[in-house]
């Protein structure tokens, strides 16, 4: 494994990466080493954008220990390849436990749908040693908020590119379909730099359409941190118009001293495109919680 050492004294590995597969197909490819214990496992949202989606995030959270990007079998560039069984997407998002179980002290730090998939799959409860939440939700209810928000903020080009995804769903109208939407996703400042990053990534459509039929509706949260102390971070930004973050508010079981809740100034649903710094304070945050002793469940 060929390593690049960074200013900070992080080793940053070079593409010869080094690369896990769980027995479901779970990819796990290792971004970064620094001092420290702990794994983050970083799973991305979409779904059908691939890790590539959050590296940015992995970066900007300078968190000591390894970093890991996690692709499901089946999601972003993870197909075609002998480790990912026939028929992948019948074993989402429960293969999230396979991930958590391949190595030692894992917080698993999930995007959007990514965060929804790791509260769908309770065994992941006894698996983690903390975990954030980055710009999810606790349930389905997100997307009725959203839907009023973009009827109200109609985008050029958007209703031809949905047709042209209607009629012929491939991984190229995907890829046009979410660059359409671009400013949904980002605010004017961060617009530019989400745009370089939505450009960049592999596009899965196979994967849109499993959740489509079979999770974004009907998702609800099968597990919640009040029923044990682990750390947990909760972030979004403040201008983030896709997840509604007052879901978390209504809900008392987030409402704990051992959940942390940050809004990051000027962040979008990328929140660290906008306001890096705030998201790596938040993180902080998480790291020192993960440092104190184990509390008992409130």
């Amino acid at each position: 494994m060929d390593l690049v050492v960074s200013k900070e004294g992080r080793n940053y590995v070079e593409p010869g990466e080094q690369i896990r597969w769980t027995r479901s197909g779970v990819r796990l490819r290792l971004l970064s080493q620094g001092e420290g214990q702990w794994n983050w496992l970083f799973v991305p949202g979409g779904p059908g954008l691939g890790s590539e989606s959050v590296a940015g995030l992995a970066r900007a959270a300078e968190v000591p220990g390894s970093l890991w990007l996690v692709d499901l079998p089946g999601d972003g560039s993870n197909r075609g390849v002998p480790q990912v069984p026939e028929q992948p997407y019948g074993r989402w998002p429960g293969v999230l436990v396979e991930a958590a179980r391949e190595l030692d002290e894992v917080v698993m730090v999930g995007h959007s749908t990514g965060g929804m998939f790791m509260l769908s799959v309770p065994e992941l409860q006894e698996q983690l040693a903390g975990m954030a939440l980055v710009s999810s939700a606790p349930h389905a209810g997100w997307r009725q908020t959203f839907a009023q928000w973009a009827d109200a903020h109609p985008l050029p080009g958007l209703a031809e590119a949905a047709d042209a995804y209607g009629r012929d769903s491939n991984d190229e109208t995907l890829r046009t379909l979410t660059l359409t939407a671009a400013q949904w996703n980002f605010t004017t400042t961060g617009l530019a730099a989400g745009r370089a990053l939505l450009e960049g990534l592999p596009y899965c459509h196979d994967a849109v359409a499993w959740a489509d039929a079979h999770f974004d509706e009907t998702y609800q949260a099968r597990w919640k941190p009040d029923s044990s102390s682990l750390p947990t971070l909760i972030v979004s930004g403040s201008e983030d118009h896709v997840a509604d973050q007052s879901l978390w508010k209504d809900d008392p079981a987030f409402d704990r001293s051992h959940v942390l809740q940050h809004t990051i100034h000027g962040g979008s649903h990328f929140p660290w495109i906008e306001n890096p710094q705030a998201v790596r304070a938040a993180f902080a945050d998480l790291t020192t919680l993960l440092q104190r002793p184990p509390a008992l469940p409130e």
